[in-house]
């Protein structure tokens, strides 16, 4: 039970208008219907559109505290990537690829999906970079 009045809290931190998402996807706990249940755990996957975003969310989950006296919480993990930022340099980049598209009857569009990649990390370190320019599917470009 504390752990389900957690989850509701947890994804209150959700932003969408912000672009921050919050979602406790991987949820598992007990042994037996009957049985309370010794531990419960969620796996919980958060995306953020600036390095900014990271430290109030952080001090955000920092600060959940049990709601029954009895349980405890104990948080591990942390942002694994960071957020691949729009700036000028991407802005640039994205522009120049436009027109070489075109040489060859393409029409690119820019889309941001939230996804994560390696090109997060060349990104993080002010290199401009592009991702998710593979084969469509689903709607999607793969990798983004």
């Amino acid at each position: 039970m504390e752990l389900a009045r957690q989850i509701e809290r947890i994804a209150g931190f959700t932003d969408t208008g912000r672009g921050i998402t919050v979602n406790p996807g991987v949820i598992s706990g007990g042994t037996r219907s009957n049985v309370i249940a010794e531990r419960a755990e969620a796996h919980i996957d958060i995306r953020i559109p600036r390095l900014r975003d990271a430290a109030p969310l952080e001090r955000k989950f920092r600060a959940l505290k049990p709601f029954d006296k009895r349980c405890s919480l104990e948080l591990s993990g942390g942002l694994n990537r960071p957020p691949m930022e729009r700036g000028k340099g991407v802005i640039e980049l994205f522009r120049l690829a436009r027109r070489l598209a075109k040489d060859f009857g393409v029409d690119l569009e820019e889309s941001s999906t939230g996804g994560g990649s390696d090109g997060n990390f060349t990104a993080a370190l002010g290199v401009p970079t592009l991702d998710g320019l593979g084969a469509v599917g689903e709607g999607r470009a793969c990798g983004a």
